[in-house]
């Protein structure tokens, strides 16, 4: 009786030694799953201003360090917003709040001459936040002339195929 008890405890522990083996070889160590799903970018954009998020249907995109992200208004120009008035209340600036020198590459500011307030902008375009969007989120993407930012080349990105692309007007 001994003699069997002994191998029965002797088969339990190898069982679950093997278990614990197997189970533990199958699951991907931390840096592992970082190397297989890490997407590199030579577009990618990390610094004190703007940061590269991903989602998956629309791929890259440029958001504030809190992760919220920005947006180009698609009847603006290089250097010049054009979204004003009642357009700010759904799509409010991201206000420069560092000194317009030393700004990362990419990165520069406008004085808007509606307000005085000092606009961030990306390879020249104007950037803008969606009161629609919490930190994670891209919902304005494609409403009302406004297309996510892009973290290649903001400045030529292509106009969304439904909407007007005259200024904002109420």
């Amino acid at each position: 009786m001994k003699r069997n008890l002994a191998i029965l405890i002797a088969v339990i522990i190898v069982a679950v030694g093997a278990y614990a083996i197997f189970h533990k070889s199958n699951k991907p160590t931390p840096s592992s799953t970082n190397n297989s799903t890490k997407q590199t970018s030579s577009s990618t954009v990390n610094n004190s201003v703007l940061t590269t998020k991903t989602d998956p249907s629309l791929g890259q995109y440029l958001a504030d360090p809190s992760g919220k992200a920005l947006y180009i208004y698609n009847a603006d120009t290089s250097g010049v917003s054009n979204c004003t008035g009642s357009c700010l209340s759904n799509w409010p600036i991201y206000q420069a709040t560092t000194s317009a020198t030393n700004l990362p590459a990419g990165v520069s500011t406008i004085k808007r001459s509606d307000n005085g307030q000092t606009q961030y902008t990306y390879n020249g375009m104007p950037l803008y936040y969606f009161t629609g969007d919490s930190a994670g989120q891209v919902t304005g993407n494609g409403v009302e002339n406004f297309s996510v930012a892009k973290p290649s080349t903001a400045s030529t990105q292509t106009q969304p195929s439904s909407g007007s692309s005259a200024p904002y007007s109420y």
